[in-house]
């Protein structure tokens, strides 16, 4: 069965920087464009940033800009996401997703890593 695994979360100071990795598993991974979510407690789950399923192109929030970036290894089934400069307001569940291609939504969901940064 398809797994996504995330792993890198943690505490860390504001200004600070974390390296987030999704693991993936049961899937054809260069087959799949890959998204990093986020969901603050009472709020929706959010796009944060995303990467094409050749590592050529990639979107971002206009929130984390110039901040974070997303990247992939197909060679290892893997999605990173390194995030430098946390804010309090980065503090959140993260999750990593996949999107099949030439499809609209995304298939598979991880189960979420805790980002929390103090001010």
């Amino acid at each position: 069965q398809v797994q996504l695994v995330e792993s890198g979360g943690g505490l860390v100071q504001a200004g600070g920087s974390l390296r987030l990795s999704c693991a993936a598993s049961g899937l054809t991974f260069s087959a799949y464009n890959m998204g990093w979510f986020r969901q603050a407690p009472g709020k929706e789950r959010d796009l944060v940033a995303r990467i094409n399923y050749s590592g050529g192109s990639t979107n971002y929030a206009d929130s984390v800009k110039v901040r974070f970036t997303i990247s992939r290894d197909n060679a290892k089934n893997t999605v990173y996401l390194q995030m430098n400069s946390l804010k309090p307001e980065d503090t959140a569940v993260y999750y990593c997703a996949a999107n099949l291609l030439r499809t609209a939504q995304y298939n598979y969901w991880g189960q979420g890593t805790q980002v929390t940064v103090s001010p």
